[in-house]
């Protein structure tokens, strides 16, 4: 299992967000520190190193360092704007 790493931003924005997105997006991510290759509404990121998650309307974008076994959260947001 990897452990899951935040980032300051991506505190803040969970810590701003209605109580239940919040906790929706923790358990999501924990389903991806179980296994980052099989977890649902997981996609390669295009142009750039990283992935994202689609969790409804919010987009988690994250890094794997498979060697350290770390998830690391860079950036929560809503779809439209996360990936500028």
């Amino acid at each position: 299992m990897y452990q899951i790493e935040y980032s300051k931003q991506s505190i803040r924005v969970l810590r701003r967000m209605p109580t239940n997105t919040a906790m929706l997006i923790r358990s999501r991510i924990e389903t991806v520190a179980q296994d980052p290759f099989a977890a649902p509404g997981v996609k390669k990121l295009v142009g750039r190193d990283g992935y994202r998650l689609r969790v409804g309307d919010w987009r988690v974008l994250y890094f794997l360092d498979g060697q350290r076994l770390r998830v690391l959260v860079t950036e929560i947001g809503p779809r439209g704007g996360i990936y500028q």
